[in-house]
């Protein structure tokens, strides 16, 4: 049996030719033994009508397996005949013939160059597809933290609304206003703290000379 490939045969029929040859000789092979069987019982039941045979059923059954044999050997040349023939002339499509599916090939033909080109320009694109997309995630890492950041600003704000409405109820000065103050005295006392401290050095240092005279 022949075993050369057959793709483009494979891709049309859906299977490849040798598989249909290989069924064929299958159904040869056991419609040839169910045959012989057949006549083998025709000949035991004549022979058992027959009086004083001297022939036996193991006789029979050697002779039917040497005529086995025989057909066997006929069939099998005969056969290499019908498959050569079967994929030459019936399983086999013309170098001309061109399927349906592949016709887009002629329209649209590409050397290896271009073939070439378009990878290229591919992995181009995917390179650029993959920088866009971590830049993207990025943002999208960068909108969110600013999402956080708005959501406390917001939070902060609320707390100044209700601050200044708290101290506005109670006679006070603006919140903001209060708070511009604090920071000034608190500036003022900084001053203090560093004008005190330079004179307890300062009279620290007297107190050490006298001592020293």
């Amino acid at each position: 049996m022949s075993f050369v490939p057959m793709c483009y045969e494979t891709q049309f029929f859906g299977f490849t030719p040798q598989t249909c040859i290989l069924r064929l000789y299958i159904s040869f092979q056991d419609y040839l033994f169910d045959m012989l069987l057949v006549v083998e019982s025709v000949i035991l039941k004549k022979i058992e009508k027959v009086p004083n045979c001297g022939i036996s059923r193991s006789e029979v059954r050697q002779s039917t397996e040497k005529y086995l044999t025989f057909v066997n050997d006929r069939f099998n040349q005969l056969f290499q005949r019908m498959e050569q023939c079967l994929l030459k002339m019936v399983l086999k499509i013309p170098r001309n013939v061109l399927l349906p599916e592949d016709k887009v090939h002629i329209e649209f033909l590409y050397s290896k160059e271009k073939f070439d080109t378009l990878q290229n320009d591919t992995k181009s694109l995917q390179t650029q597809y993959k920088a866009e997309s971590l830049a993207t995630q990025a943002l999208l890492a960068e909108l969110e933290e600013q999402k956080a950041i708005q959501a406390e600003l917001g939070k902060i704000l609320v707390w100044f609304d209700g601050m200044d409405k708290i101290c506005r109820e109670h006679g006070n000065i603006d919140l903001l206003e209060s708070f511009a103050f604090m920071v000034q005295t608190s500036k003022k006392l900084q001053s203090t703290v560093k004008t005190i401290d330079k004179k307890h050095k300062k009279l620290k240092l007297d107190t050490t000379s006298k001592k020293l005279l």
